[in-house]
């Protein structure tokens, strides 16, 4: 049985202009998320985009159905935005992966050995890294092929290379 998940999509940083537009720092890699008719709320409140454009970088100008002036647009600022998606929901790609997925995911040696489990996924500016709560405390993992070379969703579990310091203490 599926069901659905909330997942942050943006969070609005500014109004923008007279009109209503808002000012989007985007949190999502799905473009469709701020498409025409695109549903996401605000807690309870539901919003409709009416448009978005490319500003800059992650950010986006956004205008919603019913938010018409730039009080309403400033009465947004510091929102964040939601969007309801089904839960086994997958990325486009094989090799991509949404954060909801990751974490809680068994993080395993070569050999099969449980060492730990995903808590967080952190978005560097080179690479995202996962944050691997173990026996040793948490561990910082970035999430490139050499250091994780796999992920099962269907088993819950990642492979994480077994390199000396990288989940546990190196002895000086």
């Amino acid at each position: 049985m599926t069901g659905t998940v909330e997942v942050v999509v943006g969070v609005v940083v500014k109004a923008h202009g007279v009109r209503g537009d808002v000012v989007v720092e985007s949190h999502s890699d799905e473009p469709s998320r701020f498409a025409p008719e695109a549903p996401l709320h605000v807690g309870a409140r539901p919003l409709v985009v009416a448009s978005s454009r490319r500003l800059a970088g992650q950010r986006l100008v956004v205008h919603f159905e019913g938010v018409e002036t730039r009080n309403d647009a400033e009465a947004m600022v510091g929102a964040t935005l939601l969007a309801d998606v089904s839960d086994d929901e997958r990325a486009a790609g094989p090799d991509e992966f949404f954060d909801r997925h990751l974490v809680g995911l068994t993080a395993c040696r070569p050999d099969g050995t449980p060492v730990g489990e995903v808590a967080d996924v952190l978005h560097g500016a080179a690479q995202d890294i996962l944050v691997i709560t173990t026996d040793n405390g948490e561990r910082l993992v970035p999430f490139v092929d050499a250091l994780v070379p796999s992920v099962n969703l269907d088993e819950r579990r990642l492979t994480i290379a077994d390199l000396p310091g990288l989940l546990s203490d190196v002895e000086e």
